[in-house]
Order: C-alpha cells, then sequence, then structure tokens
C-alpha cells in the first residue's frame, strides 16, 4: 500500500466519473509509488520509475489502463494470471506484488482501485523487465563476473506501446519469455522437478561400501524408491520395490542417471555417484531456474543465425542455428584458476599449423623454472625464443643466456614461440576470434584427456576433439569448398596458413549446468567447475547453497 496503511474496502459500489479517477490517478502519481515501495530494480532508481510511470500515464490522458467501470477488465485479469503463474517460469510471484494485487482486487474506494491500476502496471512491466533482461540481483552481487547478465535491454517507449496496443496481454506477456529452445524444454523440466518437491522429494541414501552389481544390501530398497520418484526405474511391480538385491533392471537405471549428471556409466555406486543421488530434489529446481536465468541475458537476435556455442560447464561446443546444432564436439576448458571466461564475440579466420605464442604468464611460470634446468627444453620441444614481441624481434639462443640470472619480470621481454608441428600445443588448427582474454578453440596433440567426464585441464582456452569438422563447418561447409578432406591436405603441408572467414561467424561461451538435450529430452545436470552456480542462487534467493554437484 502506497499509504503505508491498508484502507478498508467499502461494500457498496460508487459511481465515480472518469475525471475523479484521473483526479485521483493524479494525485497518486505525485505522491510516488515506486518511491513509497522502495523499489530500485534493472538498475533504475525508484524516482526514475515514478517518472517512467507519470509518462505512461499521462501519454494515456491520465487514464485508467485495467479498470472499467470500476472493474479490472479483460486485460486487467490477463495480467494478474500471469503474474501469479511466474512460478513456472522460475520467477517469484511476489516480486509483481500479486498479494497487493488481490487484496484490491475486489474493493470499490476511488483510491484503492487507482492503486489496482498502478500496481496492475508496474507488476506487468518488472515482469517483462525480467524476463527480457533478466533480473537485476546478478549484477549486484558482482558486475565483473556477471557482466553478461546485462547484455540486453528493453526498449521501453516501443515496449509500451506494443503493451497497450495487445489485445490479449496474457499472449503479449507469454510472449516476452526468451524463445530459444533451451529455455522452453528446461521449463518443462522445471514443472517435473516443482512437482517433485511438492509431493516431498526422493529420500536421501546412506552411505556406506560401494554398491556394485549383484549385491545385496539394505539400502538397495531406498535406491528403488529414489530412483523410481526421479523417473529412472519402471516400477509396475510395487513389490519389487522392497527388493535389497542390486538387480539388472536397477544397474541400468543406475546408469541412466550416471550419464545424465556426466558421470561414467558403470552402474558401480561410488562416492560420487552416491553424493549426486543425495541433492535434494530443492537444489535442482534452483539449478533449473538459475540456467533459465542465464537464456534471459541473451541477446534475441541470434535466432536463425549460423553461430558457434561453447558451454564450459558441459565440457561441448556446438555448431549451427538455436536449436538446430548439426555439430558437436567435445571439449577441455580451463581449470578452476585459469577459468574459461563468459562472453560473446566473432570467429573471423581459421589458422591451419599454427605457432603456439606463448604468453607471458606461462613464460615466466613454466618455461623460465624448465630452462633454468635444462637449457635445451625449448629444442626438445620444437620452441623458438625471441627478444621483443614485434615482428621484428631478434631470434636468441637459448643455450647463449644463463637463464638461473633471469627474474620473473625480466622473462616478459622474451617471446616463446612453438612452431608447427605434431606435438604444438595447439594442434592442427585453431579458430580465431580475437578477444582481450587471449582465448581461443583450438586442436590439441593430448586427444587421450577426451576421455575423461569432466575436463577442466587448460589455462583458459578451450582444446576441441574434433576440431577439423568445427573447421570446415565455420569455413562454410561442402557449399563453400571445405570438408575434412580439403583441411587435411592443408595440414600436410605442415605449413602455416591463415583463412579469413567470408562472413565473421558469431561465438557464445556459455556457463550452463543444467541442459535439455534435443535428442532423448532428457535434462542432463552438469557439475559447478567455477561456482558460478552457487553465486548465482545466493543471488535470486538469498542463501548461500553450499550442496555440491
Amino acid at each position: 500500500m502506497f499509504s503505508g496503511i491498508l484502507t478498508m474496502c467499502f461494500s457498496l459500489v460508487q459511481v465515480v466519473s472518469a475525471q475523479e479517477y484521473s483526479d485521483t490517478l493524479s494525485r497518486y502519481l505525485k505522491m510516488g509509488p515506486a518511491s513509497r515501495l522502495h523499489l530500485n530494480v534493472h538498475g533504475r532508481k525508484a524516482a526514475d520509475i515514478d517518472k517512467r510511470l507519470s509518462q505512461i500515464y499521462t501519454a494515456n490522458g491520465i487514464q485508467l489502463f485495467w479498470i472499467k467501470q470500476g472493474r479490472p477488465d479483460a486485460r486487467g485479469v490477463e495480467i494478474l494470471e500471469v503474474l501469479k503463474e511466474a512460478g513456472t517460469q522460475g520467477l517469484d510471484p511476489a516480486d509483481y506484488f500479486t498479494d497487493r494485487i488481490e487484496q484490491y482486487w475486489n474493493c470499490t474506494d476511488r483510491a484503492d482501485i487507482v492503486r489496482l491500476d498502478i500496481l496492475l502496471t508496474m507488476g506487468m512491466l518488472r515482469y517483462v523487465a525480467d524476463q527480457r533482461e533478466g533480473r537485476i540481483q546478478p549484477r549486484q552481487l558482482d558486475p565483473e563476473l556477471f557482466a553478461n547478465a546485462h547484455s540486453t535491454e528493453v526498449d521501453w517507449d516501443v515496449f509500451i506501446k506494443a503493451a497497450l496496443r495487445a489485445p490479449n496481454m496474457k499472449v503479449f506477456m507469454e510472449q516476452q519469455a526468451p524463445p530459444f529452445y533451451q529455455y522452453r524444454a528446461l521449463q518443462k523440466q522445471l514443472a517435473q522437478y516443482q512437482t517433485i518437491a511438492a509431493k516431498g522429494g526422493w529420500p536421501s541414501i546412506p552411505g556406506g561400501k560401494i554398491l556394485k552389481p549383484g549385491m545385496t544390501d539394505p539400502r538397495i530398497s531406498i535406491l528403488r524408491k529414489r530412483l523410481s520418484i526421479a523417473g529412472f526405474l519402471d516400477t509396475e511391480n510395487p513389490a519389487d520395490m522392497s527388493s535389497t538385491e542390486y538387480d539388472s533392471a536397477l544397474v541400468e537405471a543406475v546408469k541412466r542417471l550416471q550419464k545424465r549428471h556426466n558421470l561414467a556409466p558403470d552402474g558401480v555406486i561410488g562416492r560420487q555417484t552416491l553424493a549426486v543421488m543425495n541433492v535434494p530434489v530443492e537444489y535442482r529446481v534452483r539449478q533449473i531456474v538459475i540456467n533459465m536465468e542465464r537464456y534471459r541475458w541473451l541477446n534475441r537476435d541470434i535466432m536463425g543465425e549460423r553461430l558457434v556455442a561453447v558451454n564450459i560447464a558441459g565440457f561441448e561446443a556446438v555448431a549451427g542455428r538455436p536449436g538446430d546444432f548439426t555439430v558437436s564436439t567435445p571439449v577441455i576448458v580451463g581449470k578452476k584458476y585459469h577459468m574459461t571466461p563468459v562472453f560473446n564475440d566473432t570467429i573471423k579466420y581459421v589458422v591451419f599449423n599454427p605457432y603456439w605464442n606463448l604468453t607471458p604468464s606461462i613464460a615466466r611460470n613454466e618455461i623460465l623454472p624448465k630452462l633454468r634446468k635444462n637449457p635445451h627444453y625449448l629444442a626438445s620441444k620444437n620452441m623458438r625464443i625471441f627478444k621483443g614481441w614485434g615482428s621484428d624481434a631478434r631470434e636468441v639462443n637459448p643455450e647463449s643466456i644463463d637463464w638461473n640470472k633471469v627474474s620473473k619480470r625480466d622473462m616478459n621481454r622474451y617471446h616463446v614461440r612453438q612452431d608447427p608441428g605434431p606435438d604444438n600445443a595447439l594442434g592442427c588448427l585453431k579458430l580465431v576470434f580475437p578477444n582481450k582474454y587471449n582465448v581461443y578453440l583450438h586442436d590439441t596433440p593430448a586427444h587421450g584427456l577426451f576421455k575423461r567426464q569432466q575436463r577442466d585441464f587448460s589455462h583458459g582456452c578451450i582444446r576441441m576433439d574434433r576440431p577439423k569438422g568445427m573447421a570446415a563447418w565455420v569455413l562454410g561447409g561442402k557449399a563453400k569448398g571445405w570438408d575434412v578432406e580439403r583441411i587435411n591436405e592443408i595440414i600436410a603441408t605442415r605449413k602455416r596458413q591463415v583463412v579469413l572467414l567470408d562472413k565473421p561467424v558469431p561465438v557464445y561461451i556459455l556457463y550452463r549446468t543444467a541442459y535439455v538435450n534435443p535428442a532423448d529430452r532428457d535434462i542432463y545436470f552438469y557439475d559447478d567447475i567455477y561456482g558460478r552456480d552457487r553465486l548465482l542462487i545466493n543471488a535470486l534467493f538469498g542463501k548461500p547453497e553450499t550442496t555440491k554437484t
């Protein structure tokens, strides 16, 4: 209530003229509804929101938007319906004043009716802002870490005109949700997990010895219930639920769960599998919600365009169009202390048989200690060293320098480069999108690491398991004369070659810990390797979350 005190509703219908409503509306707008509610959202101060509300209503002739003949009209009813169902979108209905709106819903007092109209307007505007821009809390928590949370912004003049012209507010407001396949798929999964939570969730399985196929253990009956509730185990025969034998049907159910949590699907219930099973459903609900939130940060203009997307947490890169990715490859990303950043850019060229120009930090922290022990180290790795970083830098003989007298600071003057070859750290090619992080997609000679489920081993760049197929797609594919065969011919020359793209391809480096696979429409959960989920959950739900997945 804008006055801070709830007013009693009159029981008798009053006949109020349009001018009386207009006068009351004008008075309340001058009082500053947002200021009285201490409403500061989306980087806008309450005073700015009040100013915008006055502009909106002034443009409407200081007339109510959603009230006709003293009652909310059809569009007002539709607004409230959408706001009350905000939970299905992973949003909180309380953020959109639903309690206050319902308190005034049947009132007949003129002042209360005006309050109701303003609340409907404010609730609708905030809902749309949250859907189209993402909520403000992550930016307030860590503006640098969640910089991409402010990559989109509503053009309010355009939006308000469209809203006021919309014949059906429910349809209009539902259209404000992110248009991406993953968002819609996650929304369906959210409903399922919310239902499980409402029914009490699933049981926790006690610790103990590792459970292997064929074993008998009293915990098996609890395991059956856990997998049945989550939909991994078919329970046509209720009598089977009490069995304590780890039989073949149960093993297959465990393997399905392991696969969907990025664990080796071996059917053995060890420490990691037990930990994943004991994550409460409430955490999974929040995990889905924050990943839906991340799609609100994406620019909607990418719909329909060719692009490359990398999911850091899922260790995968894909290429194609949103909702129809036709190329994929497992990837290796940065380790915890060399995190791959979240950002977007455009791939401008492909380098075949690339040089690896070592960063100053790698040179001083990793190469210098090895040179101090062995001045022949560079030659053994097909590396060369130059004095300076310019194109005219002079190559030096590493054996002519006493590296024990070279400090880390001195090492910054040297440029270390690895020449093309089978042992080159960048492999046979790299996809370049010049950026301040010096991050790019590249091949690697160490393909054995791709056998691991969790692949955070790099210094920040992204290593691809199947780089040739990705490079062929980026360069335009067969339609442009590029296939793996042609790429192999170029690589066989062992000569560095740079190929510019006819049209730069956008690349999005994302962090998604909940993902719906379009092939089987199942949800896959990934470990929060960089701790970003914990911070985002804290921002949106207001308390630290320590559950480790």
